[in-house]
């Protein structure tokens, strides 16, 4: 499981980035590039990282979930992701 620093920091970088989307899309189109450098380095979307909702883990995360592949497993056999089933033949 991930720190509480860790996840707090990746928030604070969806925040920055959801606060500078229209700046950087207008520096963007007007090929402003120094003036795109003096923005945040965390208002880029780039450097979020999809994190599973539960843990906090920052790798083997299925997007579509939100879960790391540990609580995909876990869950799934428990039956508690509708649709989804062990695969037997």
């Amino acid at each position: 499981m991930s720190t509480t620093a860790i996840i707090a920091r990746n928030e604070k970088r969806k925040a920055l980035a959801a606060k500078y989307e229209a700046k950087r899309k207008e520096l963007k189109e007007q090929g402003d590039w120094e003036g795109l450098q003096k923005l945040p380095r965390n208002s880029a979307p780039v450097r979020i990282r999809v994190r599973c909702t539960q843990t906090g883990r920052g790798r083997g995360v299925y997007r579509n979930y939100g879960l790391c592949r540990n609580m995909f497993r876990q869950l799934a056999l428990e039956g508690k992701i509708p649709g989804i089933r062990k695969a037997s033949w």
